[in-house]
């Protein structure tokens, strides 16, 4: 197969393949749109109905079918088959329809997807890489279908979203990750590899399961796995030294030291950490906006500080920096939690990525507690005055009405963002967060959520939701050729998406843009990525007018070209 980049994009594709190759390939079928002269060239009669069908009525079919499904979980397995079938009628449907299906290709019903991955397995799609196959890492990523690849998203399947230990069904997430590296930022699907690292599962119900597809073996750990990590990088770089790789859905114990341990390697992020903290600071410095009082005199609490909550802190604390504290000063406006308490001196279950955030025991002083052992949150938020409250502690309904009752006698608009996904994980549900604080939180969430009737009026809930920044980091990464991901470039990545915030211009309006608009958004995010590329100097210089001419030439869309057949043979 000869097959233009977008950035060389012509309107004929010149392949060799034909027949049932041809119509096999997701990334060439066109189904019934084949015209009758291409299926003379490219013998397809007899392989196809006689109807000769459009993009526009394939879409219209496809949707009618979807929406006869009755589940979530139907209509993604429904829009996976359509997937390794046909991928430009599977991006174009989304790309009519990004706000009804970005929750069924991605979170929540992707949740289910990885828990129930071995019954909808059909087609190869991304790279399996076992522990057995340790030796053959190599041989595997050496073969031809790869050589256009230019991104990569890999899992070892450990902490799916907040579902736990997923084995081989993990592979739902680099799948759908990439999905939306292409449907929202643009980048070609043939770019884009999925890869899962099966290093085992400690899930017993897998492992019981007579039709899991993994490899049958309790997680390898210590230094066996980082081993089996070395080696997968290792040839990685051998085959692409140009790959742009991010990390998804690592144990929070493996996420922060891998990262630390890659970062300076090869041009890597970890979205997990890097992403999250992107899009909720983005998020937070919308609602700060609104609510009139600057980030800086904001008083933070996070429930949960995992790899994703230690991530958040550091940008927020950042960017309160960037408004003139010191460091000192921006960490005594942060109160974090672990599963047990306030972290705090002398407290128990303190990891060391943790460590940076414990209080003194000085700061809470003369408080009134509720009990003798661990702060609990709802004592900080009765004593702190805080004013935001987020979680990224998968512990449903963690949020009491009590809290957040107590949070908003403190603060006339609460900010408050349950991040835990999938939606049975959050903190709390907004419709409860708005009554409890009579409409006046402003509310994020890590899944997405049906507006809420407030005072007559239907309030849409601000999906917090990575899927804001991923795939336009992705996309400035990749078009600008930037050596690294650095630091500078995640805070550029969040400060665009909260300049597109409608809550700029009005302070009753949603906090983020309209997810339909995810295309706009991602290349004005890839914009600011790229500049911050270039003054961090991991990436050549451009001039505007050339930023911006490389981003548009780049960006791939759903559409039919035209084929031509070149001789070589199926």
């Amino acid at each position: 197969m000869n097959q233009p980049s977008s950035a060389q994009w012509q309107p004929i594709i010149r392949t060799s393949l034909s027949g049932l190759h041809l119509l096999m390939n997701p990334r060439l079928n066109k189904g019934t749109a084949f015209t009758e002269a291409e299926r003379d060239v490219f013998d397809l009669h007899g392989l196809l109905p006689p109807h000769i069908g459009s993009l526009e009525s394939q879409s219209e079919r496809r949707k009618r079918v979807l929406d006869c499904h009755p589940t979530a979980f139907d209509k993604y397995s429904s829009m996976r088959d359509l997937q390794d079938s046909n991928e430009t009628l599977f991006y174009s449907l989304i790309a009519q329809h990004t706000e009804e299906l970005l929750p069924v290709v991605y979170t929540p019903a992707v949740g289910e997807g990885c828990q129930r991955f071995s019954e909808i397995w059909r087609k190869p799609r991304g790279v399996f890489l076992s522990y057995p196959d340790k030796e053959r890492i190599g041989q595997i990523l050496s073969s031809s279908r790869y050589d256009d690849v230019r991104c990569i998203v890999v899992s070892d399947g450990e902490r799916i979203l907040g579902l736990g230990d997923q084995g081989t069904g993990g592979m739902g997430i680099p799948i759908g990750k990439m999905a939306l590296y292409t449907a929202l930022g643009g980048i070609p699907p043939e770019h884009c590899l999925p890869v899962l690292l099966d290093v085992g599962t400690d899930n017993q119900k897998l492992l019981a399961d007579p039709i899991y597809i993994g490899w049958e073996h309790e997680r390898i750990r210590g230094q066996e796995y980082d081993d089996f990590v070395e080696a997968f990088v290792s040839a990685v770089e051998r085959r692409w030294p140009h790959i742009l790789l991010q990390w998804e859905d690592f144990a929070g114990s493996n996420a922060a030291r891998l990262l630390e341990r890659y970062r300076d390697r090869l041009c890597t992020f970890n979205d997990d950490i890097q992403g999250t903290a992107a899009v909720t600071t983005a998020t937070l410095l919308a609602a700060v906006n609104a609510t009139g009082i600057p980030l800086k005199e904001q008083t933070v609490a996070m429930f949960g500080t995992g790899s994703a909550g230690a991530g958040i802190l550091d940008l927020i604390i950042a960017a309160m920096k960037e408004e003139g504290l010191s460091d000192e000063q921006a960490r005594k406006r942060i109160y974090a939690f672990n599963r047990l308490g306030l972290l705090i001196e002398g407290c128990e279950g303190v990891k060391p990525a943790q460590e940076p955030f414990l209080r003194k025991r000085e700061d809470v002083a003369g408080w009134k507690l509720s009990g003798t052992g661990a702060i609990s949150l709802l004592d900080v938020v009765r004593n702190a005055g805080i004013t935001v409250l987020a979680g990224v502690s998968a512990q449903p309904g963690a949020f009491t009405e009590e809290i957040v009752r107590e949070m908003a006698r403190h603060t006339p608009r609460p900010v408050i963002f349950p991040l835990s996904n999938p939606t049975s994980q959050a903190e709390a549900t907004p419709a409860d967060l708005l009554r409890w604080t009579e409409g006046r939180a402003l509310v994020g969430t890590g899944s997405p959520f049906a507006p809420v009737e407030v005072n007559g009026k239907l309030v849409r809930i601000a999906q917090v939701n990575n899927s804001y920044i991923f795939p336009g980091l992705a996309l400035g990464i990749l078009v600008s050729r930037a050596a690294r991901v650095t630091d500078g470039m995640i805070m550029a990545a969040a400060k665009a998406l909260a300049s597109l915030s409608p809550a700029r211009a009005d302070k009753n309006a949603p906090l983020l843009p309209p997810i339909a608009d995810a295309r706009k958004t991602s290349a004005a995010v890839a914009e600011e990525v790229f500049r911050q590329a270039i003054a961090d100097g991991v990436a050549e210089p451009a001039s505007e007018a050339e930023i911006a001419e490389k981003l548009s030439a780049y960006m791939w869309e759903p559409v039919y070209c035209s084929y031509e057949r070149i001789e070589g043979g199926d």
